[in-house]
Order: structure tokens, then sequence, then C-alpha cells
């Protein structure tokens, strides 16, 4: 089958390897001009390792990612109220990486050596779902049939916009916007150690990349509705909710305006009740957005790509009888990934005094053996079985 596969993230390259794998045809569209750079750390484990293990770039994502042997919480005078190792987390079984979101999205379109036609600097304006078969218009004025469409175009999916109606019916808004940038030679640098800063309102974190780079990543609460989507009003936002905060926050914020690269979005979930119409369908953020807050959307996206591509494959290309399976084994493990999201807020932006008191009470409980577990409870669980994909 010829299908369509907006988008060129995570979800997107996996479903394009898996599909080609299958003997299908698949073809990628990207709104930006080239592979996206820049963007958050993504922590790796569970059944996203699985599938990333299944495509043989396991290797390539532990050169290219880190291990971090520390979380360290600061407090306002810069001394440590809690420290403990992420493994205490996810598990100490080494099926574990902190990597750059970016540089999981190359390693994985890298997996397709060139195999699957990509369009960058377009994307999709319309698409008409005729039946047999699927016409799409592209901005660039092209147009083109597919047996399939996939929408796989992050959380404000142009794909889920056309074929299920405005993003306002299926977006919930939690309260928190997120940015994330790099600079070149901040000091001081804590090697291999996520240093976090938590007051009422916001966290930081700060992190020591290669080549004298560090990303930092800024969680605020913003309860006056969600903002634009405009880089200039996030930085605005930023300075505006942190103003007055401690620590190193004055000097990140003067950093920010020499940053090499600048992401910020707000942390919003995307909830629906059926993830496809017709022969048009929608994985990853597109479908089912957990929110940053819950930290394993890239390797969820990889989850439904594969899940996706193994019940086309067992459904014999019948798209009806794929999607309704696929839509059945991976919503409650989704649903329940979001359900847990939802209470992180508390650790990514406190709301009060009372509730930055439990979050520090909790990031020391984190380092007693065996206590973590029992805290973090079922947001870092995967219960999924990976169906077998056909060898081919």
């Amino acid at each position: 089958m010829r299908v369509l596969i907006v988008g060129a993230g995570i979800a997107d390259p996996t479903l394009a390897y898996w599909l080609l794998h299958l003997g299908h045809e698949p073809t990628l569209v990207e709104q930006a001009p080239e592979l996206r750079r820049g963007g958050y750390l993504v922590d790796f484990w569970g059944a996203g390792f699985d599938v990333a293990e299944r495509m043989g770039i396991v290797p390539e994502l532990r050169d290219r990612g880190y291990e971090f042997v520390e979380a360290r919480s600061i407090g306002r005078d810069g001394r440590p109220i809690a420290s403990f190792p992420p493994s205490a987390i996810v598990g100490s079984d080494g099926r574990y990486v902190t990597i750059a979101r970016s540089d999981l999205a190359s390693t994985i379109h890298a997996a397709l050596d060139g195999r699957v036609e990509t369009l960058f600097a377009t994307t999709v304006e319309a698409i008409d779902d005729a039946g047999e078969v699927v016409h799409v218009t592209f901005e660039n004025g092209t147009r083109r049939e597919f047996d399939l469409v996939v929408g796989a175009d992050g959380l404000h999916s142009r794909v889920r916009e056309l074929t299920f109606g405005p993003q306002e019916q299926f977006e919930r808004y939690l309260g928190i916007v997120v940015a994330v940038f790099d600079v070149a030679g901040y000091r001081p640098r804590d090697e291999l150690t996520a240093v976090l800063h938590a007051d009422v309102g916001f966290q930081m974190l700060r992190v020591s990349l290669r080549d004298d780079a560090t990303m930092f990543c800024a969680t605020v609460r913003h309860d006056g509705g969600a903002p634009p989507d405009d880089p200039a009003e996030h930085r605005a936002l930023l300075r505006r909710r942190l103003a007055g905060a401690r620590w190193e926050v004055p000097a990140i914020l003067d950093a920010m305006a020499s940053a090499r690269t600048f992401y910020a979005d707000r942390a919003s979930q995307i909830r629906m009740p059926s993830w496809a119409r017709g022969r048009v369908a929608l994985v990853g953020d597109a479908a089912a957005c957990p929110s940053f807050l819950a930290g394993q959307g890239s390797a969820l996206a990889m989850v439904g790509a594969y899940v996706l591509a193994a019940e086309l494959a067992r459904a014999h290309g019948d798209h009806v009888e794929a999607f309704a399976r696929y839509g059945e084994r991976l919503g409650p493990l989704l649903r329940s990934k979001q359900d847990a999201a939802r209470g992180l807020g508390l650790a990514f932006a406190p709301q009060n005094r009372s509730a930055l008191a439990v979050r520090n009470t909790v990031m020391r409980l984190l380092g007693l053996p065996h206590v973590s577990r029992l805290v973090m409870g079922r947001s870092f669980r995967d219960a999924v079985e990976l169906p077998a994909m056909p060898v081919v």
C-alpha cells in the first residue's frame, strides 16, 4: 500500500521503517525544511526501548545519548535538598538511555537508509477520503493519491484537524508551559547530573551536554489560558513568571538571549474516542499526547507506530480491522499514562508552598532504596505486550 505519513519526528520514521519492512510504500512529509534540531532530553526505556532494539538502533542511541548518574534538587540558597540516581526510578537493568529528542529522531530517520521518499518544506492542505483511495493536496499545490494517510504530526496535528475537527475539541491544557533552550559556555557545569530547582509556580532544570553546551528546561504554571504559538511571547512569559526567582534563575534568563535553539509549547493532552476515520489514522502525540509531564511521549510514539504496522500486517492490509485492533491494544495503556501525568504538575510547577513542601519530600524519598518505585507507581510501567512482526 501507498501510505502517507505526515511528520518526521519520532513516530513518523518508526512507522515508515516497519511499513517498509512489510513491503509497503511509505512517504514522509515534513513542514520544516529539514529534520528539526533542539528540543528537550527524553528518558528512553520500557516498551519503546524494545522497539528500538528490534530496529537495531540501540548502539547508536547509546553513543549519542547520556547515562546520567545523579538527579539533584537544589533549594533557593543553592544547597542540595535531595539527590538520587535516575536508575532508582526506571530500574538498573541497563535498558535505559537519556537522549536529545532530535538525536532520537535523526537516528530513526537514518535507519531508513534513504529508502523512503521524504518531502520537506510542505505539509497537507486538504485530505479527501474517497473510500477506495485518499486524495491529498499539499501546501505546495501538488496533489497525490494514497491508500492510507497517517497523521503523526504531534500535539498540533494538521491531519487531526482536517479529519476530526478543531484541536479545541480534544486538547486538555494542564496549566503549565514548557520552554527548552541550550547555550554554549554556561557555568557552572555538573557532568552527567540533572540539577533541578523548584519554587512556587515553576521548576528549572539544568543539564550539561557535550561540546560545552548546557540545556535548560523551564516549566512554569500559567493558568490564564494557553499562550499563543510565538517564541517571543514565550520568552516574555518566562521573564514575567520567573521575575524574582533565586538560585541561578536570573543568570539563566540572561543566557536565554544567546540560546542556539529555543522550543516552547504548552503542556497539554489529546484525548479522543477514536484514532481512525476511514482510511486516515493518527499515531503518537497526534492521537493521544500524554503531555510533556508524562516523560515517555517519544517512547510511546515508537510503540504506537510499531503496533499500528504490526496490526496492518496481521489484518493483511484490511485497514478497518487493523485500526480497530490498534486502538484496542494501546488505548488502556495510553489512557493510564495520561491519568498518571495529570498528577505530576506538582513536581514540575508547585502551585503553592504546601505543594512545594510535598514535592521536596517526594524528592528526598526517591533517594531511599525501594521507595522510588512505590512513589512513582504505574507512571513508569508499560502494561503492553508488543505483537510479533512478520518476517518478510
